[in-house]
């Protein structure tokens, strides 16, 4: 993540009055908090280089002290399925979430999804519908290629970059 990109972040979080932002992928994790009862104060930034721990490592940490293991554990949990996932779903391309909010699968309760699995997108085609701050975004595919697997339920919360949808750009 670009140092212009993490500023952009903490505007966005002292702006909006989210008490806490945690954002994790492979490389980092970076935890945004405002002090909870002076809003409006600069947001304190913590980031955190995450490292691999290897299977050796991670024996090692399952043997450490109580206090030791719940800080190695949620670092090991994510290298092993990283790992896995590619090798099942190397063809495929993800479309991201391109910000924090809930996702819905349709327009309105009403109506019909944007998609479903199978079904062939465009660049522009509209696959879902992220709110923030009270606001609609509609998340266009970027892509062309068929929908292979919905990673996300609709109305559940999403973060800055979390994969949403598998396509086949076959």
């Amino acid at each position: 993540m670009k140092s212009s990109e993490i500023q952009e972040l903490i505007k966005f979080v002292a702006k909006s009055g989210v008490s806490e932002v945690e954002i994790e992928n492979k490389d980092f994790k970076i935890t945004i908090k405002t002090p909870p009862y002076k809003r409006g104060n600069q947001p304190t930034v913590e980031v955190i280089r995450q490292e691999v721990v290897q299977p050796q490592q991670q024996q090692q940490a399952q043997q450490a002290p109580a206090a030791a293991a719940p800080q190695a554990q949620p670092q090991a949990a994510p290298a092993a399925p990283a790992k896995e996932a590619p090798s099942e779903d190397a063809n495929y391309v993800t479309i991201k979430s391109p910000m924090i909010g809930t996702f819905y699968r349709k327009p309105s309760p009403d109506k019909p999804n944007y998609v479903s699995v199978g079904d062939e997108v465009k660049n522009e085609t509209v696959v879902c519908v992220i709110e923030a701050m009270k606001l609609f975004n509609e998340i266009e595919a970027e892509i062309s290629g068929k929908i292979v697997k919905i990673l996300v339920d609709d109305g559940s919360p999403v973060e800055y970059d979390q994969p949403l949808f598998l396509v086949d750009p076959s």
